[in-house]
C-alpha cells in the first residue's frame, strides 16, 4: 500500500512541475543540506513566490508533499485527503503556485536521487561535501559519492551546478555534467571564496562569525550572528553562489546573508546556566560534522577559569565505517583542548577508547548510556562561563542535554530539533 501512493504521490507531483513549471532548485551532499537550503531561502525572500522543503521532508515521500504544498498526515484518513487534495491542486489551475521551489534531496539507498530528480529535475543543483554519513546501504565513500553526483547529471545544459571546492569527492564531480559550474569555499580557487574568517565573541564566549565573500574581484562582508563553525559559512557561500548564477548582487546577497538563522541543532549558540554558552549541534553527526564542531570548539575562547566540555555521542548509519569513524574522532577529540570529555550511547565507547590511547586522562572522560544521565551530570559538573559543545546523531536526542543545561528551557519547544 505505502508502494502505491508513493507512486501515486511522485505522479501527481510530476503533473504539477508539469503544469505550472517552476525552477526547481535542488540540495544534496552528505552533511550542509539543510543549512543550505535555508541559507538559500534567506537569499532568495521576496524574489517572487517561493516554497522550500520543511523539517526533513527531504526523501521520496517529502520531495513530492511539497511540491505538492502538502504535510506528512498522522493516519489513513489523513493521508487520503492528502491524496485528494493533491489531485485537486492540479486540476484547479491558480495563480499562485510558487516560481520556484527550493528542495533538499536525501539519498539514503542507491536510487534515491535519480528518483527524486525525475519527479522535479533541477535548473540549479548544488552540491555539498561527501562523506561518510547515510552509508549503510553503500558499499564504499565512492559509491555514495557517485549517487549524489546523480544531482549533476539531471541538469540542463542552461543549468548550474554548486559544487563545493573545498571537498574534493565532490569536486571531482564536475565533470558529470555539461552546465555551468560555481564553485564554492575557502580553497583558493574557488569562485566564490571566504575569506578573513573570524569568530565573534562576546564576553569571550563565541557569539557569531564574520567572514568576506569573494567573486570575480569584488568583496562583500558578511556577519551572521548566533552560530559558529565553518559549516554555516559554507552554507552561505552555497546560497551566494545560487543568489549570483540567478543575476543578483554581491553586496545585495551579503546583507541577507546577516539575516539568516541557522537552523536548530546547527552548530547554534545557546545561553546556559551558570552564564555558560552551550554550541548546540544535535540535529546529525558524521565525521566531517564532528570534525569541523571540535575545530570550532577548539578555536573558540572561554573566559578566565572557564572549561571547554563536549558531549559526544553516536555516529548512526556509518554500516561497516562506524568503528574507524568513531575513533577518528576520538583521536581528534584528545587533541582539541577539551577539559571534560562525555560520550553517550554504544557505538560512541569506540571514540573514548581511542581519546585515551591518543593520551586524553581518563579523570576527565566520562560515559552514559542515555542522553538524560549525561545532561544530569554535566549540569552538576558545570562551572560558570563554561563552553558546552552537544553533538550526535539525530536518533541519540542529545537535546535533551541542552534542555538539561539551557538558561531557559521554556523556549526548547523555540530553540531545540525536538521542537521542530
Amino acid at each position: 500500500m505505502k508502494k502505491i501512493f508513493r507512486q501515486y504521490l511522485a505522479w501527481v507531483a510530476r503533473l504539477m512541475i508539469g503544469r505550472y513549471s517552476p525552477e526547481v532548485i535542488a540540495i544534496t551532499g552528505s552533511v550542509g543540506k539543510t543549512s543550505v537550503k535555508e541559507a538559500v531561502w534567506t537569499v532568495l525572500e521576496g524574489r517572487g513566490r517561493i516554497r522550500k522543503s520543511e523539517k526533513n521532508l527531504n526523501t521520496e515521500i517529502g520531495v513530492p508533499l511539497t511540491i505538492l504544498g502538502a504535510k506528512p498526515a498522522k493516519s489513513a484518513g489523513g493521508w487520503m485527503a492528502v491524496a485528494l487534495r493533491a489531485i485537486g491542486e492540479v486540476l484547479t489551475r491558480g495563480p499562485r503556485y510558487p516560481e520556484t521551489l527550493i528542495l533538499e534531496m536525501a539519498a539514503d539507498r542507491p536510487g534515491d536521487i535519480e528518483y527524486l530528480t525525475s519527479i522535479a529535475r533541477p535548473k540549479i543543483a548544488v552540491l555539498t561535501a561527501i562523506s561518510p554519513a547515510h552509508t549503510e546501504f553503500f558499499s564504499t565513500i565512492e559509491a555514495l559519492a557517485e549517487e549524489k553526483a546523480t544531482i549533476l547529471r539531471a541538469l540542463p545544459e542552461d543549468g548550474v551546478a554548486v559544487i563545493s571546492r573545498d571537498n574534493d569527492l565532490a569536486w571531482e564531480k564536475r565533470g558529470k555534467t555539461k552546465a555551468r559550474v560555481i564553485s564554492f569555499g575557502f580553497h583558493e580557487e574557488a569562485d566564490v571564496r571566504a575569506v578573513e574568517a573570524d569568530l565573534v565573541s562576546d564576553g569571550g564566549a563565541p557569539s557569531g562569525v564574520v567572514f568576506k565573500i569573494l567573486y570575480q574581484g569584488s568583496a562583500a562582508p558578511v556577519h551572521i550572528a548566533g552560530v559558529v563553525g565553518r559549516g554555516v559559512i559554507q552554507a552561505a557561500l552555497a546560497a551566494a553562489a545560487v543568489g549570483l548564477a540567478k543575476g543578483m548582487n554581491l553586496v545585495g546577497i551579503a546583507e541577507a546573508l546577516g539575516g539568516f538563522d541557522s537552523p536548530p541543532g546547527r552548530m547554534r549558540i545557546i545561553p546556559g546556566i551558570k552564564n555558560t554558552t552551550i554550541i548546540d549541534d544535535t540535529y546529525n553527526a558524521s565525521p566531517a560534522s564532528a570534525q569541523e564542531a571540535l575545530q570550532a570548539l577548539r578555536v573558540s575562547g572561554v573566559g578566565e577559569g572557564a572549561r571547554k566540555i563536549a558531549v559526544l555521542g553516536d555516529m548512526l548509519e556509518l554500516g561497516a565505517l562506524s568503528v574507524e569513524s568513531h575513533r577518528s574522532i576520538g583521536k581528534l577529540a584528545a587533541g582539541s583542548g577539551i577539559d571534560l570529555l562525555v560520550t553517550v550511547g554504544e557505538r560512541v565507547r569506540d571514540l573514548g577508547a581511542a581519546a585515551r590511547e591518543a593520551g586524553f586522562p581518563e579523570d576527565r572522560l566520562e560515559h552514559f548510556k542515555n542522553a538524560d544521565e549525561a545532561g544530569r551530570y554535566v549540569q552538576e559538573k558545570l562551572r560558570q562561563g563554561d563552553l558546552v559543545l552537544v553533538k550526535a546523531s539525530r536518533g541519540m536526542h542529545l537535546e535533551a542535554v541542552v534542555r538539561e543545561l539551557m538558561a531557559e528551557p521554556l523556549k526548547a519547544d523555540d530553540l531545540l530539533v525536538s521542537g521542530h
